[in-house]
């Protein structure tokens, strides 16, 4: 007996959210994807929601046998109880003897009526509620011609649609490419891809195709295959999450550095630090967090680059100590594979952090690895663009590193992210009296006061002290200033 609500839950993490409910009741679905792109697992996590819900379900299968079947569900520690029926079908034997083919007929119209009248067969017998066909590639071939498919395809749609049960016939793209024959049939259509990057593991996403008489959300949305079954990353849209919120500025509790930015960094605002590599770009974004500790925040940093012992040993050498302060629970620290790792899984961890521990203080270090994550390069931007406008919108002050090409001279940026973030502090190297300093400025800042100067800083067992502003130069932001001060203006180790 059919259930007498309208959505059927698919029980696929995500899903639900992107299809707006899950699958309407009475209705014949298309999902379609190459081998191997988890049509099977997800067709399984269908049934097993419906039989969690007590509903008599059907899997009907004419590519794998039902001992496979069953392997494949224990790998994700599931078991196929009694509420789910599995018929495997073969031809029946009198047409694998060829003592028994007739001459009049090819064997194809005899296998393709006898298929399906084991399929009707199969659901007179259980009377389900969810069906699931796997998979229609062999039908095709049965059929031999596009209009015998489609009228069985069309003979299957309206005898499930008198029984009103819900249906999801699965498609491995192996018969024949391109044809969209049961595309228009269908109620909906899911379709699942997979990507293979030059390095790393393969990439799946999915997208719903079509659904009729219903909103869903579009687009290409990632996910995995993992023990226990898939999981779907949906798209995150900033304007869906929009939340109210006090501005207020947040200091790091250095003077000097606090007069710089003009009092300090609004909440709900994105700060990118630029810079070659050792300019002390991860330095200035920690500062931030132990300012955030301070004011009895916590804070969530996101390292793509470093290793984490690596990284609580040199900012324990400045005074910061990571590692105590991540055991206490105060900073949630994880380090992300980019290799092992898609934009939209790490744009929800991100987003799951937020919202389940409400944390204002985000910090991605760096967007280098994070472009590493990326599959294909012009989606950066836009991905980079809706996390920013979320957490912006989530009143969360997010800083950013990305690493410069070269030390000195001419730089280059691998990705320009600076329209986006609300505030630029840009490092630089620069010599002066034979030793290697370091400059820092602030380029832009939207909301708000800030300095035009540029002033040295330096890093110590202290941490980050910054100093007056360098009148006595003239090319620093270019790496290769020319000196007509005079020497005093240098920052010396006593300064603040």
């Amino acid at each position: 007996m059919t259930p007498s609500n309208g959505m059927a839950t698919t029980g696929v993490f995500g899903l639900d959210d992107i299809l707006q409910g899950g699958f309407s009741r009475g209705n014949v679905f298309l999902m379609e994807g190459e081998p191997g792109t988890g049509k099977t697992t997800m067709a399984l996590q269908f049934l097993l929601e419906g039989a969690k819900a007590g509903e008599k379900s059907l899997y009907i299968t004419l590519s794998e046998t039902e001992a496979e079947l069953r392997r494949a569900a224990a790998s994700h520690g599931w078991t196929i109880g009694p509420e789910i029926d599995v018929i495997e079908l073969i031809p029946p034997e009198s047409l694998l003897d060829p003592q028994q083919q007739q001459s009049l007929l090819y064997s194809s119209d005899l296998e393709l009526g006898e298929t399906t009248r084991q399929i009707f067969d199969a659901v007179e017998r259980t009377k389900p509620s969810r069906v699931v066909l796997d998979s229609l590639s062999e039908i095709r071939l049965l059929a031999q011609s596009s209009l015998r498919y489609r009228r069985q395809i069309l003979a299957i749609k309206h005898y499930f649609a008198q029984h009103g049960a819900t249906v999801i016939l699965l498609d491995d793209l192996t018969a024949e490419a391109g044809d969209k024959t049961v595309h228009s049939v269908a109620h909906g259509v899911v379709r699942l891809e997979e990507l293979a990057p030059a390095y790393g593991a393969e990439r799946r996403r999915i997208r719903i195709m079509k659904y009729r008489g219903h909103r869903y959300r579009g687009g290409f949305h990632d996910f995995t295959i993992t023990t226990g079954g898939i999981n779907i990353f949906p798209r995150l849209v900033a304007a869906e999450h929009l939340s109210d919120f006090s501005r207020s500025q947040l200091t790091t509790g250095l003077a000097p550095f606090d007069q710089f930015l003009g009092g300090g960094i609004e909440t709900g605002s994105s700060t990118l630090v630029l810079g070659p590599a050792g300019t002390g770009k991860s330095l200035i974004v920690m500062t931030f967090v132990m300012a955030a500790l301070t004011r009895g925040e916590k804070a969530a940093i996101f390292v793509f680059d470093e290793e984490l012992g690596l990284l609580f040993d040199r900012m324990k050498g400045m005074g910061i100590d990571l590692r105590g302060e991540r055991d206490k629970g105060n900073i949630l620290l994880e380090q992300v594979d980019a290799a092992e790792l898609s934009p939209g899984e790490f744009a929800h961890r991100v987003r799951a952090t937020v919202d389940s521990r409400k944390i204002k203080t985000v910090v991605i270090d760096s967007i280098n690895g994070y472009q590493a994550a990326m599959p294909e390069e012009n989606s950066l931007i836009l991905h980079m663009h809706e996390l920013l406008q979320y957490l912006n919108r989530q009143g969360a002050a997010t800083f950013m590193t990305v690493a410069q090409h070269g030390l000195l001279g001419d730089m280059q940026t691998p990705v320009d992210v600076t329209y986006l973030a609300d505030c630029v502090i840009l490092l630089r190297y620069f010599e002066a009296m034979g030793d290697v300093r370091r400059a820092i400025s602030i380029i832009k800042k939207r909301s708000g006061f800030h300095e035009s100067t540029i002033r040295e800083f330096r890093i110590s067992d202290r941490g980050l002290s910054v100093g007056e502003p360098l009148r006595g130069f003239h090319g620093v932001l270019r790496g290769v200033p020319s000196f007509t001060g005079h020497q005093e203006t240098l920052m010396t180790s006593k300064a603040t």
